[in-house]
């Protein structure tokens, strides 16, 4: 399909749902749902974005500043996932609840927004993986329109690029409580010391890279493997060794496979695996 096929139908389904809130995190998918939102319908849309200890500072600030450049109307609502034991106990579960957050909390501003209809910006890609996010969105009745129109991680960057989104290119950067590892509590001290070591190796212009938080304050710095020996370097691994301790991590490890994403689904239970798995077509 071309290009231009696929953003007129997007924007067409859009158009069809009359007033829409799309859940915002101001990544590259829910981007260009924002986007299209704001073609189809104008006013009648709605970016919402989460705030929480999970969501970086920097990143709330770049949404902000993406729905400026897009042009849609934008809220930020506090959520209180970490409020949530069930959260908290971080089992591979976690997701669900994050997004049932999210989404609830949206659902109770319906008649404030004037909305009808709550979109996410999962895309074709996400079907098939361990998502409990998408079970949350099933149970709200959350429309994905990337899903509906057919669009692939890659389809969604090149749309993003015809329309001159700054994030086109930007890397996926999900929550901070995605870098701590399954059975390890979710506290915001914690999440905190997560963003200040991460926000240290950005400083050494290492823009794909996560800090890994284990069970005894370890912390497993995963970069591009091309990275590898910089970071190894004995000027460079000094500073990252005395900053993470004064932030209170006991161990650095520098991870020799280099940056895997969603690598800690490796640790969650295969049951819980099998009971949140969205394939396509299924509901989502």
């Amino acid at each position: 399909m071309a290009i231009q096929e696929q953003i007129d139908q997007l924007v067409a389904l859009l158009r069809s749902m009359k007033r829409v809130a799309v859940a915002f995190s101001g990544g590259v998918d829910s981007a260009v749902v924002a986007a299209a939102a704001h073609r189809a319908l104008g006013n009648s849309s709605v970016a919402v974005t989460a705030d929480s200890p999970s969501v970086p500072r920097s990143e709330l600030s770049a949404a902000k500043e993406l729905a400026q450049f897009i042009g849609i109307r934008h809220i930020v609502v506090p959520t209180h996932e970490i409020q949530d034991s069930r959260y908290v106990a971080n089992d591979g579960t976690r997701c669900y609840f994050c997004k049932s957050e999210l989404y609830s909390r949206i659902e109770s501003l319906v008649t404030e927004l004037n909305i009808d209809v709550i979109c996410s910006g999962a895309n074709l890609d996400d079907l098939g993986d361990y998502r409990p996010g998408l079970t949350a969105a099933a149970e709200h009745h959350i429309r994905h329109p990337l899903q509906e129109v057919g669009l692939k991680k890659s389809d969604v960057r090149a749309i993003a690029q015809s329309w001159k989104l700054p994030v086109w290119d930007k890397p996926a950067s999900p929550c901070l409580s995605s870098r701590l590892a399954p059975g390890l509590a979710v506290t915001a001290e914690r999440l905190q010391r997560v963003e200040q070591a991460e926000a240290l190796l950005h400083e050494l212009e290492l823009s794909n890279c996560r800090v890994r938080y284990h069970d005894g304050d370890l912390a497993r710095i995963e970069v591009e493997a091309e990275s590898l020996a910089t970071l190894a370097k004995p000027g460079v691994r000094q500073k990252i060794t005395d900053r993470f301790h004064q932030l209170g991590f006991r161990f650095v490890t520098l991870d020799l496979d280099g940056f895997r994403s969603g690598n800690l689904n490796q640790l969650v239970n295969l049951e819980l695996k099998s009971r949140f798995a969205v394939t396509q077509g299924e509901p989502s």
